[in-house]
């Protein structure tokens, strides 16, 4: 279920407000970025006193005491619409006024009997039901994310539903043409080092200074006839000459696995949003269930929500888990075309 927020009344006063108290209202604490007034000072021959500690102001209207509570209700409301260049004391005097305005326009609703309109009736039942729906949700929510659901729908939504693939890790060498490849194919038959040889002549900019590394990849982020030929491969093999679109390679595998699923802590804010908002639809499925509902039938197929139980949506399959090198890219870079 999707709710939407709108803007509230009291948000346009506050908006308001705040503006007012930056111009007009009086000051509850010093800016912090101008200096504290200093007193005159004392007479030579008098001690002078310790000082006092500040204490909080306190705030109210008409006798109406205005309590943190309320200051932390006005500051969650305007708290962001605030301009991030006020200093502490001067946003907190604008947070001040914005509950002293808030306290003194309700008061004078109430003396107009502006709360017996009959529209204005209407509008507070709506917004009783949309704190009161706030409440629920946050608490349906609550009640479900458990450490237990989590690794649940790990296990179900990630785990089981993954496919599992092959990932090798290779080097190859990037040349332009076959004659090219034969030298290094002969190089690395007479003993030299393939890491050395492939940052000395490899044309792949993407893996020639780590010595033609291309680290973990599964068959599908290769073009097919490098790929072909790296997963026939047993880890220390090194290839025949092997022809793409972009030049010749000759491979080295390194190793070999079975891709690893990604960690649950890596997923873990998904997992519990998931786990939430199937706990929510349930909820709400089953409240529909046990009333007796009477409405028109839909005008049209409505774009709904997954029913609950429903899939999370998957990470790439291709993705590499926080153990494995960067992934390569989709195919290796072509070779410049041979000088004329």
């Amino acid at each position: 279920m999707i709710l939407t927020r709108r803007a509230r009344p009291a948000a346009i006063l506050f908006a308001s407000v705040a503006a007012l108290a930056l111009a007009a209202a009086p000051a509850f604490a010093q800016d912090a970025t101008k200096p504290a007034a200093q007193p005159a000072p004392a007479p030579a021959a008098a001690a002078p006193a310790p000082a006092a500690p500040a204490a909080t102001p306190e705030i109210s209207v008409d006798g109406q005491p205005i309590t943190q509570d309320d200051l932390e209700a006005v500051a969650q409301e305007i708290g962001p619409n605030l301009s991030p260049q006020l200093s502490p004391a001067k946003r907190q005097d604008v947070i001040i006024n914005a509950a002293i305005n808030l306290r003194l326009a309700a008061n004078e609703a109430e003396k107009q009997k502006i709360l017996d309109d009959a529209a204005l009736q209407k509008k507070l039942a709506f917004y009783r039901q949309r704190i009161l729906i706030d409440a629920l949700v946050a608490k349906v929510s609550k009640d479900a994310v458990t450490d237990e659901a989590i690794k649940k729908a790990y296990e179900e939504q990630i785990v089981q539903k993954m496919p599992v693939q092959d990932e090798v890790h290779a080097r190859h060498i990037l040349v332009a043409s076959e004659d090219d490849a034969k030298k290094v194919e002969a190089r690395l038959k007479a003993g030299e080092d393939f890491a050395k040889v492939a940052k000395e002549v490899s044309k792949d900019p993407g893996s020639a200074d780590q010595g033609g590394d291309l680290g973990w990849f599964t068959k599908d982020r290769m073009v097919k006839e490098f790929a072909d030929a790296a997963f026939n491969m047993k880890p220390g093999d090194v290839s025949d000459p092997v022809k793409t679109q972009f030049g010749y390679h000759i491979i080295k595998l390194e190793e070999r696995r079975r891709q690893q699923p990604p960690s649950l802590d890596q997923y873990k804010t998904q997992l519990a949003d998931f786990v939430a908002q199937q706990a929510q639809q349930k909820f709400f499925a089953d409240l529909r269930a046990k009333a007796k509902v009477v409405a028109p039938p839909p005008s049209a197929a409505p774009a709904t929500a997954p029913a609950p139980g429903g899939d999370m949506q998957l990470p790439d399959a291709g993705q590499p888990d926080e153990q494995s090198q960067p992934a390569p890219a989709p195919a290796p870079a072509p070779a410049p075309a041979p000088a004329q």
